[in-house]
């Protein structure tokens, strides 16, 4: 880590040359109070992990110049110990070994949510000895979720949830700004074996607007026919 750096925040780098992923991931990270610098080519990742000196590198494997393995190589090769998490839509067996024999911490294979993302960096981070102590606090805005006190706060105020609209509210803000359907919701919020439908989504998103959203602005938002997100901006 860089010396100079005495703040809390823990530094991601994410190298990705699609755009929308740079920008989604960027964005949320972000909001989880991690600082972000992106690039989008392999030796844009290598100028920017010597100037940025990231606590953690997300690197898609497919990216122009020189690919993520071959950038996760040249970091140990000069001695850059820095954990290194490859997200990739490649997700063969011999690709998983290839990136963890180039000196990969973890491999993430996309489609992914930021859930998964940011649970396999603290567990990446808690190995390296550098989780933040603030990993287990989750914020969008003015909402904010703690998951060691089981607290949550809108516009400093506290709101009382239900465990299933806790872990419903959780899902939602771990994957903020992506849009989750209603199929999505329920596998992960009440489990595979839940025999129910998806009025129940409906009935507990209804009962969380009652309680966040009575503030602006709005987060829940409803994007018709594809599912639930929290954003700031309301969907078209």
């Amino acid at each position: 880590m860089n010396p100079s750096h005495t703040d809390s925040k823990h530094r991601v780098l994410v190298v990705d040359d699609e755009e929308f992923i740079t920008d989604m991931l960027s964005t949320s990270l972000r909001f989880l109070d991690f600082e972000v610098e992106t690039a989008g080519s392999g030796y844009a990742a290598l100028d920017a992990a010597a100037s940025f000196r990231p606590d953690i590198v997300l690197l898609d494997v497919t990216i122009p110049d020189i690919d993520g393995f071959e950038v996760c190589r040249r970091l140990r090769a000069d001695g850059d110990q820095v954990p290194v998490i490859f997200l990739t839509a490649r997700d063969t067996r011999s690709d998983m070994l290839s990136g963890f024999t180039k000196g990969g911490d973890d491999y993430i294979t996309k489609p992914f949510s930021l859930e998964e993302v940011v649970a396999r960096m603290n567990a990446v981070l808690r190995r390296s000895g550098t989780t933040s102590t603030d990993s287990h606090i989750h914020r969008y805005a003015d909402l904010v979720m703690n998951d060691e006190t089981h607290r949550a706060t809108r516009d400093g105020r506290p709101v009382e949830l239900s465990p299933t609209e806790w872990k419903l509210l959780r899902y939602l803000l771990m994957n903020a700004d992506r849009v989750l359907s209603k199929r999505q919701i329920l596998d992960h919020v009440w489990q595979y074996d839940f025999g129910g439908d998806a009025s129940s989504v409906e009935t507990y998103i209804s009962f969380l607007r009652k309680k966040i959203d009575h503030v602006e602005p709005k987060l829940i938002q409803t994007v018709r026919g594809v599912g639930y997100t929290i954003r700031t901006e309301t969907a078209p």
